[in-house]
């Protein structure tokens, strides 16, 4: 949640972020291996109770792990699982990448066979910022082909519902959950579990860093987003992450895994460790004082699979020294077991179950394109547009220029972890698609611009009738195991866009590809630069969402997921994880909640070609009163105002004070549009603590010229109107909270006696 100056799928931005793992039955490459487990034609098999689909799961993974030799049992414990011939059981790759279309970028899948690619979508960071929960959950479902993703952005609500939705989608639940018997179409993890936010920044690295969190930030920002992947996301896996919190690594808090994540959430799966992360629990870290101590923590504290070799290596001698209980690696494997046989691999022959007749031809289909052209287009956010520059007439410009770097590079389009596309058009063939008489020039010798040709993209652009400058990041700027240390524009970009708009006949466009905020205010205020569009990375039908954007055939309607802050935000170190500011101290704070200093652009900023008009048509309730909500405590914080702790309310007070809120839309420009409506609550006198505005709904409407609809927001006082105190506790504070929506505001006065 906090901003991590990277790339947006790095690991560093993740928290609320969340991984996909597809869970294939890769076959071993070696000749003696079964090829899949339980075969119903071996007579040896049949006899086992855990080939046998009609006992329950647990049942079957307790009976599979009780015919293990501890030998046998250490060798599963990591993310490549040997086979065991003897029991009919094939091995198995628990690590594949698949950010946002299948990669084999890991060793659990290749490109090299019949199937040689698969359907990228947009960076997540783009996708979030389409508001679209319907969206999220259709990639998610196509992903099962597949998809991993990761890092929505700095707001809990928004992070959490990606990843429920995708969830949803990818593990084969419904839209509104209730998946029945517990199986799974894919298995999906969360990661990376938790606070987890810098890579390697200033000496710093993923791999020591101890991350200080206060308990009211852990309650409000950090743990949020997992509750909503794991609870109500259902995601039958976690990833604990590298770093430490609070002087614990996270794969061996037991409080974090075990008593949090199980307990609490209710989870039911598997859980990894980052790949090594067990190893520098004692070889970097130096919290364990052997090898096996690393271990025994790890397996002590509810870790299941370890991506590495650690505990294939120590897992036996840590038992036979009494350091870790053998029971302790049988509950590890029964729930690695049982998430295998959730996906059906031990129910016999997998060509006879649901995707066992997958192919070349379900990769790469119409709807899969079609979808991925979707969400790039419903994720481009339009952030200025003077004098309606855009769209851009279709049939009228005589000659276009288009500059810059990554105008012309489809691997940008794709950020990273990305596998083969299935097909890949960069902005500059499908701007030519438009304007016959496009003429390219890069401008600079790459992203870094670290040369740069400014007066050939100059005479290119003084003779067009209208320039686009597409420009930004890539991966040699924003990457995993690397954290930005500036947000301006890299190199002479910014002299090359200055001196190209101020040679065009017209203001130019400029299109911006990142996966994090650039401060481009510069080109927010220069007249010569008349419209910005920031695109992510846009997948692989990035390229024709943009030009469609640009010339009118798809009006923009994506927000910002996140804050732009300004060069001077690259002072506060990412060593803090502090979201409140502290002014007496010169700290400003964290994302669009607590930052109290200048912003480039803000978290929900987004504009369109059409204008909306909001209005609140239904608020049932203009006043609470929680004097009697039950046995609830009526406290007062540093700031002298009462509140009530929400876990001390009675639980039917809670559901009795929910409410519809009734916000109405109308578009009254004359272009259809696809918008999404954002609703906030604030108070009016925040105290220490609280944020300045939250997020507490969203929903993606489509409105054609003119239409008008109404949109339900199922409003919960307990939830929607507390914040965490300084204990970590959810509190309600007396005084008046308003329902935001665009313009409009409506109070809601909380008394407490």
């Amino acid at each position: 949640m906090k901003l991590n100056l990277q790339n947006s799928a790095s690991s560093a931005t993740v928290l609320t972020t969340v991984l996909l793992l597809i869970l294939a039955n890769i076959e071993a490459a070696t000749a003696a291996l079964p090829p899949f487990a339980c075969d119903a034609s071996n007579p040896t098999t049949k006899k086992y109770a855990f080939c046998r689909p009609n006992l329950p799961i647990r049942q079957r993974a307790k009976n599979l792990v009780a015919h293990l030799t501890l030998d046998e049992k250490a060798s599963q414990l990591v993310n490549t699982a040997p086979a065991i011939p003897r029991l009919g059981i094939p091995a198995y790759e628990w690590w594949s990448e698949a950010l946002h279309g299948v990669a084999d970028a890991g060793p659990g899948v290749s490109l090299n066979g019949s199937i040689r690619g698969a359907t990228s979508f947009p960076q997540v960071i783009l996708t979030a910022a389409s508001f679209d929960v319907q969206l999220w959950y259709r990639i998610g479902q196509r992903s099962k082909m597949g998809s991993r993703s990761r890092d929505s952005r700095e707001d809990p609500l928004m992070t959490g519902k990606y990843a429920m939705y995708f969830v949803r989608g990818l593990q084969g639940d419904s839209f509104r959950g209730g998946r029945p018997l517990g199986r799974l179409q894919a298995s999906a993890c969360c990661k990376h579990f938790t606070a987890y936010d810098l890579d390697r920044w200033n000496g710093n690295t993923r791999y020591v860093f101890d991350a200080h969190v206060t308990a009211q930030d852990m309650a409000d920002t950090y743990q949020p987003p997992f509750e909503s992947c794991i609870h109500q996301g259902r995601a039958s896996g976690i990833m604990c992450a590298y770093n430490r919190v609070n002087g614990v690594p996270n794969c061996a808090d037991y409080n974090l895994l075990t008593k949090t994540a199980r307990g609490k959430w209710a989870f039911d799966g598997y859980i990894t460790s980052d790949c090594d992360a067990v190893s520098i629990i004692h070889d970097a870290q130096g919290y364990a004082k052997t090898p096996e101590d690393a271990v025994a923590d790890v397996l002590k504290a509810g870790m299941d699979v370890n991506c590495g070799s650690y505990l294939k290596n120590y897992t036996k001698s840590a038992v036979q020294q009494r350091k870790v209980a053998e029971a302790q690696v049988n509950r590890a494997l029964e729930n690695m077991f049982a998430v295998r046989m959730r996906l059906g691999l031990f129910d016999g022959n997998p060509k006879k179950l649901i995707f066992g007749g997958i192919g070349p031809a379900q990769v790469c289909t119409r709807e899969s394109r079609a979808l991925a052209l979707k969400a790039a287009q419903s994720g481009i956010v339009l952030l200025k547009n003077s004098n309606k520059l855009l769209p851009l007439p279709k049939g009228k410009p005589s000659s276009l220029a288009v500059i810059g770097p990554n105008a012309n590079k489809a691997e940008t389009l794709l950020g990273n972890y990305h596998g083969h596309p299935c097909t890949s058009i960069t902005p500059l063939q499908a701007l030519q698609s438009y304007v016959k008489n496009t003429r390219y020039h890069p401008g600079c010798n790459n992203v870094a611009c670290s040369a740069a040709s400014i007066q050939e993209a100059v005479a290119i652009s003084k003779g067009a009738d209208y320039v686009v400058l597409v420009m930004g990041l890539d991966q040699t700027q924003e990457r995993e195991d690397y954290d930005r240390t500036s947000l301006v524009l890299p190199g002479k970009q910014y002299n090359l866009i200055t001196q190209v708009a101020r040679a065009a006949k017209r203001p130019v466009v400029l299109v911006i590809l990142s996966g994090g905020p650039v401060d481009i205010s510069f080109a927010k205020v220069d007249p010569h630069i008349g419209s910005i569009i920031w695109a992510g990375y846009p997948g692989e039908a990035g390229g024709v969402a943009l030009a469609q954007v640009i010339f009118g055939d798809h009006n923009p309607g994506g927000k910002l997921p996140m804050t732009w802050y300004p060069q001077q935000f690259v002072k506060v170190p990412m060593t803090d994880m502090r979201m409140r500011a502290d002014p007496s101290k010169g700290y400003p704070g964290r994302t669009y909640r607590f930052y109290r200093g200048r912003k480039v652009f803000e978290f929900g900023h987004g504009l369109s070609y059409t204008t909306y008009k909001y209005k609140f048509t239904s608020v049932p309730q203009k006043s609470l009163n929680l004097n009697s909500v039950g046995s609830a405590k009526v406290a007062k914080n540093f700031d002298s105002m009462r509140n009530v702790v929400v876990a001390d309310m009675e639980s039917e007070s809670c559901k009795t004070m929910q409410f519809l809120a009734t916000v109405g839309v109308k578009n009254e420009g004359d272009m259809e549009g696809k918008h999404p409506v954002l609703l906030y609550t604030r108070q009016e006198n925040t105290t220490n603590g609280s944020p300045m505005k939250k997020l507490v709904g969203f929903e993606s409407v489509n409105l054609k010229a003119g239409e008008k609809t109404e949109v339900l927001f199922n409003f919960s006082p307990c939830e929607h109107l507390s914040r965490a105190d300084e204990d970590g506790l959810m509190v309600v504070e007396e005084g008046t909270h308003f329902l935001v929506a665009g313009d409009q505001e409506f109070p809601i006065a909380v008394q407490i006696a």
